[in-house]
């Protein structure tokens, strides 16, 4: 079950080195004076028995200290995105794993609403948070706050909702495109949990923080807002951070 579709049963509910030694051919007799292998010593990984002349077949393998190695091409990878200095809706930072109530502000927005299917969520989106920037790039507005996603209406091949851009100000009346309008965030009180995962994974936090709303009795609206502190990213094992944010009524 797709995590909105979860989402609004939750809510109508509400009863919710390796290295070896080596013995020289042809040694010479044994000297007091430090050979050049004892004054200068090659790195190793393990720690090389000096009290027998050569390995002991009877004796176990030495312990070999991992080396790291670069991913093998085409293995899969978890992709953190690098931190944006661009401020979240609520600039405090929340408790890992922990549902925080927090109020939001009502922030200046370029807003393009679109609909998509559950598997096609965060490619759409993603093309949906360039339409905009594209569009402000035009107006020589520069983004303000993270993106962020109001999501309005579920079905049960997909959902409607409006991506959002946090601006410093609105333009003139006028500038607006024909796809790219421009208004409010949503504001007021909110309970905030954040997500840190891969966007794929997200069904399962929300899982959780319905089952917090059902546990505490805490009425909410059947809209959830979602922040990217990270971008959404093209590959599906990109690690993300979202905030979630439950509306209350």
């Amino acid at each position: 079950m797709t995590r909105l579709v979860t989402l609004a049963a939750g809510l109508l509910a509400l009863v919710p080195a390796l290295t070896s030694v080596t013995v020289a051919q042809n040694a010479p007799p044994p000297s007091t004076a430090p050979s050049p292998a004892e004054t200068n010593p090659l790195p190793t990984t393990t720690v090389p028995d000096t009290s027998k002349s050569g390995p002991d077949p009877a004796a176990p393998a030495p312990q070999q200290v991992p080396i790291p190695r670069p991913a093998q091409s085409g293995a899969a990878q978890t992709v953190t995105p690098p931190p944006s200095t661009l401020p979240t809706l609520v600039t405090t930072p929340g408790e890992p794993n922990d549902v925080d109530e927090v109020t939001l502000p009502a922030k200046p927005v370029a807003i393009l609403a679109g609909s998509t299917k559950w598997d096609e969520a965060r490619a759409n989106l993603r093309k949906s948070f360039k339409t905009i920037g594209e569009a402000l790039a035009k107006l020589n507005l520069k983004p303000s706050g993270r993106p962020i996603a109001l999501f309005t209406k579920t079905e049960d091949d997909g959902f409607q909702y409006e991506a959002m851009i946090p601006i410093e100000a609105a333009p003139a009346p006028g500038a607006e495109g024909s796809e790219v309008k421009f208004g409010s965030s949503p504001s007021g009180k909110a309970l905030r949990y954040k997500h840190s995962g891969t966007y794929e994974e997200i069904d399962g936090t929300y899982e959780t923080l319905i089952a917090y709303l059902d546990a505490k009795e805490i009425p909410v609206q059947d809209r959830f807002l979602e922040e990217y502190v990270t971008d959404l990213g093209e590959g599906a094992d990109d690690r993300l951070d979202i905030n979630i944010y439950a509306l209350a009524k």
